[in-house]
C-alpha cells in the first residue's frame, strides 16, 4: 500500500500480543481435548453466503441438495384458482438474497435426537431476517449462536436473529421460553471498531456489544477455549495456532483501541471454528472467514479430533485476493490433509474455487445462499 502512515504498523504488535492465548503458539495436548460425540447426518441451511445457485446439482455424492429450483419455496395459490391443475407457485420473492457475508444454520442428528446450532449471522439484520423467512426456517430450534470473529459481515445479524428466535421460542413454548433462551458463543476480545489502513483508517461498523445481546433475549457465554455444546454434538476452539509463513491474516487490517489509537490488527487472533464429526466419515469443519488460514484451520481441526481424519471444509477460505503464491501454497498443503468434500463459500473467490475443481477434482460441493445441504453417514459413499 504506496503512502499508508506507515507510524500504525509501528504501533505496539504487542496490543494483540498480549491478548493472545498460550494456545496460540503452542501446539495443544490432545489429551486435554474436549471430546466430539460422533452423529449421524449433518444437515446445513445456508442463510446467508455471497453467491445463490438454485439450479446446478451437487457435483458430489456424499453432499445432497435440491437443484433445478426444486429447493425454491413454494406458495400456495388462493382457493378456487384454475390454473391447468397447478395448485402451487414459484415466486421470485421467496427465493434468497446473496449478501457479503456468512449465517449457516447446522442440524446434528444422532440417534434420532437433533440438536442445532446457528454459526455467525451475516453482514445486517434485514438479510438474515429476510432470508430466513423466505426459507420457512423455524428459528425457535436454535439452541446456540456461535460467532466465528468480530468482523460485521458476521456479527451483523446478530441481533435480528436474537430476536426472532426468541420470539419463535415464546409462540411455542410460552411461558417456558424464558428458561431456554438461546445461548450466543462470544469470544471475550471483541474490539472496539475494526478497519482496513488504505490512504488513511477506514473504520467498519461496530459489531454488536454483549449488553446488545443480552437485551435482545439471548445469555451471552465468552470463552477464548476449546470447548464443547449441546451433548458433545459440536466443538467451538479456542484461538487457532497459527504456523504457516504464507497465512499471515487480513492486509492492513487495524483496530481501534480504548484509547482511541489504531493499531495493526492482521490477525484476527480471536477467530475460531466450529465442528462435528460425522460417523464413518471424519472431522466436517466450519469456518467463518479463515483469516488464520485455511491450512492453519484445517491442521488445527485435525489436532482437536484427536486422529479423527478430516473430512469435509465448509465456509469462507479467505483466499479471494490471495497472491499467487498463497494460493499456489494453500493448493499444495490441502492436498497433504486430503478433505474428502469442500464446501468453499463467501470469501474463498472464485479463483480458487477453479483451482479446487482442477486440481482436486470430484471433491468440491460449493455453498450457495439459500441452499439446504445434507451430508450423511453412509460408507457406500
Amino acid at each position: 500500500m504506496g503512502g499508508e502512515p506507515t507510524h500504525l504498523f509501528q504501533q505496539a504488535r504487542e496490543y494483540i500480543l498480549q491478548r493472545q492465548n498460550p494456545a496460540v503458539t503452542e501446539s495443544m495436548d490432545p489429551s486435554h481435548s474436549p471430546k466430539l460425540a460422533e452423529v449421524d447426518s449433518l444437515t446445513i441451511h445456508t442463510i446467508v453466503n455471497d453467491e445463490i445457485d438454485q439450479i446446478s446439482p451437487s457435483p458430489h455424492p456424499g453432499v445432497k441438495h435440491a437443484q433445478s429450483f426444486m429447493g425454491a419455496p413454494l406458495t400456495s395459490l388462493p382457493g378456487g384458482t384454475q390454473r391447468g391443475g397447478s395448485s402451487k407457485e414459484m415466486r421470485m420473492d421467496t427465493i434468497c438474497c446473496g449478501a457479503h457475508g456468512l449465517s449457516l444454520l447446522i442440524t446434528a442428528t444422532k440417534d434420532g435426537k437433533s440438536h442445532s446450532l446457528l454459526f455467525d449471522t451475516g453482514p445486517e439484520e434485514a438479510v438474515w431476517e429476510r432470508n430466513v423467512t423466505r426459507l420457512g426456517l423455524d428459528a425457535g430450534v436454535i439452541e446456540r449462536i456461535v460467532l466465528s470473529h468480530w468482523h460485521r459481515d458476521h456479527s451483523g445479524g446478530m441481533l435480528s436473529a436474537v430476536r426472532m428466535i426468541e420470539a419463535a421460542k415464546k409462540s411455542s413454548l410460552g411461558e417456558h421460553a424464558d428458561s431456554n433462551k438461546v445461548v450466543v458463543d462470544l469470544h471475550p476480545d471483541r474490539p472496539n471498531f475494526r478497519g482496513i489502513l488504505a490512504h488513511e483508517p477506514i473504520s467498519l461498523e461496530a459489531d454488536p456489544t454483549f449488553a446488545e445481546v443480552e437485551e435482545a433475549g439471548a445469555v451471552v457465554f465468552k470463552s477464548d477455549e476449546a470447548h464443547t455444546m449441546l451433548e458433545d454434538t459440536f466443538l467451538v476452539s479456542g484461538s487457532i495456532p497459527r504456523h504457516t509463513a504464507y497465512e499471515t491474516g487480513i492486509r492492513g487490517g487495524i483496530r481501534f483501541t480504548s484509547d482511541e489509537q489504531w493499531v495493526q490488527d492482521e490477525l484476527i487472533m480471536e477467530e475460531r471454528l466450529v465442528m462435528c464429526n460425522l460417523k464413518g466419515k471424519g472431522l466436517v469443519v466450519f469456518t467463518g472467514c479463515s483469516h488464520a488460514g485455511i491450512v492453519n484451520v484445517s491442521r488445527h481441526a485435525v489436532e482437536l479430533g484427536a486422529g479423527v481424519p478430516l473430512y469435509s471444509l465448509v465456509g469462507g477460505y479467505h483466499l479471494a485476493d490471495g497472491s499467487a503464491e498463497k494460493l499456489e501454497q494453500s493448493m499444495r498443503d490441502l492436498k497433504t490433509l486430503a478433505p474428502k468434500v469442500l464446501m468453499p463459500g463467501h470469501c474463498t473467490g472464485w479463483r480458487f474455487k477453479v483451482r479446487l475443481e482442477m486440481e482436486m477434482p470430484g471433491c468440491m460441493a460449493p455453498l450457495f445462499g439459500g441452499t439446504k445441504y445434507e451430508l450423511i453417514s453412509d460408507d457406500s459413499l
